[in-house]
């Protein structure tokens, strides 16, 4: 089934200029970039996108993480497109990550880990449309 699928590089990866090698390996893994743009989230973007985790311990410093730099934001599409770019990415936490996967060759930690991914066709649907009109999407 071709899915379409939501790909942030973290500021942590902008910020040692990683995108580059980040979006090759995306490529490399067949999934097609149909859309993509560099922006800074303000808080109140931050706080908005990541409000599913509002009552969680982590969330204050999630938010003030995510608006430290630019991001890149990306659509991918390409068959199961969500769970091929979250083995791509490998696990949350770099330690645990699959050799080869994008968290465990440029994550820094369990939060700066490079980038984030959708997890589900749900929550690829909210995200894609939280940062892209449907006129910005190739695919």
């Amino acid at each position: 089934m071709i899915q379409q699928t939501l790909s942030i590089i973290k500021p942590d990866a902008v910020a040692r200029s990683l995108q580059g090698e980040i979006l090759a390996m995306i490529q490399k893994s067949g999934l097609r970039i149909v859309a993509m743009k560099m922006i800074r989230l303000t808080r109140a973007q931050a706080e908005a996108f990541y409000e599913v985790h509002k009552d969680r311990p982590f969330y204050a410093d999630l938010v003030e993480y995510m608006t430290s730099g630019p991001v890149v934001c990306s659509v991918l599409e390409g068959e199961n497109a969500i769970a091929a770019y979250r083995t791509l990415m490998g696990a949350t936490n770099p330690a645990n990550a699959a050799e080869g996967t994008i968290r465990r060759l440029y994550a820094e930690s369990v939060q700066a880990n490079a980038v984030h991914g959708s997890d589900a066709p749900e929550t690829a649907a909210r995200e894609v449309a939280f940062f892209f009109s449907r006129t910005e999407i190739a695919g």
